[in-house]
């Protein structure tokens, strides 16, 4: 990997800019791309996840894999979707600073979200969700799904597998979450889950019921496709119109926070030169998407709702002219990363960042 213009401790490194997006990306229609599994670096990561079923005797479930709009299996199929943007650098780099977050950011991020959507594949395949002891332990499949739901942080009753606590979200996730713990390789969850009762209850569930099924041929083997990659016929530009973030009700008074936040001064050396600063604005703006991902990790709050945030800050600190001492730089993210986490628990619990 190359080294990067300029490294940490050099006083132009956060001066530098994002990587721009071409604009003959942005015109071109994402059916025009060429996108495919097969042949390409996501086939082989899905001949990794392969062998994993394999090691797991899962023999009997054929899941089909194909390029959609997103991560999804379409219920009642053995089909898992995958977000077309992994098959494509380039359409990989607009997610990123277009979609608020890249699912599956390595090879082994993209295999936690396959083992995760098999376990709706064997959901689906076996219609566990009908049986007595699934509805017990993980609740009804006709709950609503909500695309908005309050997250416990490190709740004793769910395992934690996706960011954003997403085995809270709904029953059918819930065990989806559990057969992707169940399922990954090298991973002692009995060990891991012993002080949460609620949540091993569920892995020692899914234990049972998959060494019962996985010789049993599946109840259901449909593999209808929803909208494929092939068929998306809007621009990269038009598609990622939908995902511009809005507006976040930001208070003036958290000026006086980012300002605290920044305020560490530099360092001075014994010769009395003092030490180099960095643009705070830049900062905010380099490590927005880690600042969202990490929030979301933690609180469930979206991306989408931590971004408007995130880039209020930024122009504030450009407005205040706002440095900070590069020598600080970690302790300076740590307390930008408590500030966005405090605020969105606030967002979670009260509906508004600010609390009252």
């Amino acid at each position: 990997m190359p080294a990067p213009a300029h490294p940490p401790d050099h006083p132009d490194f956060e001066q530098g800019q994002e990587r721009a997006i071409p604009p003959e990306v942005l015109e071109k229609r994402i059916s025009d791309f060429d996108l495919r599994i097969e042949g390409r670096p996501l086939g082989k990561v899905i001949e990794r996840f392969r062998a994993e079923l394999e090691a797991c005797e899962l023999r009997q479930v054929k899941p089909v894999f194909y390029l959609t709009d997103g991560w999804g299996v379409p219920e009642g199929t053995v089909a898992i979707g995958l977000p077309f943007y992994l098959a494509d650098d380039e359409l990989r780099h607009v997610q990123a600073r277009r979609g608020g977050m890249v699912e599956g950011e390595s090879d082994d991020d993209i295999l936690r979200y396959l083992r995760h959507e098999m376990g709706h594949v064997v959901n689906y395949a076996y219609q566990l969700y009908a049986t007595e002891e699934w509805t017990k332990l993980f609740g009804p499949m006709s709950r609503p799904y909500l695309e908005e739901y309050k997250v416990v942080p490190f709740s004793p009753d769910f395992v934690r597998h996706l960011p954003g606590g997403y085995a809270q979200k709904h029953p059918d996730e819930d065990w989806a979450e559990t057969f992707a713990l169940w399922m990954t390789p090298g991973l002692d969850w009995r060990a891991l889950y012993a002080d949460a009762p609620g949540a091993l209850r569920k892995l020692e569930c899914c234990h049972r019921t998959l060494l019962a099924v996985r010789d049993r041929a599946p109840d259901v083997v449909d593999a209808t496709l929803d909208v494929e990659a092939k068929d998306l016929n809007l621009t990269v530009q038009e598609y990622y119109a939908g995902f511009e973030v809005g507006s976040a009700a930001v208070p003036k008074s958290l000026d006086g926070d980012l300002a605290v936040i920044f305020a560490r001064p530099p360092v001075v050396a014994e010769s009395g030169v003092r030490g180099r600063t960095g643009d705070a604005a830049t900062l905010l703006r380099r490590q927005a998407d880690e600042l969202c991902t990490s929030v979301y990790r933690w609180t469930g709050v979206d991306p989408a709702v931590i971004a408007p945030l995130v880039e209020h800050f930024a122009k504030r600190a450009r407005e205040l002219k706002l440095t900070y001492a590069l020598a600080s730089r970690d302790e300076v993210l740590i307390e930008l990363a408590s500030c966005l986490t405090t605020l969105a628990m606030n967002y979670v619990y009260r509906g508004k960042l600010i609390g009252g």
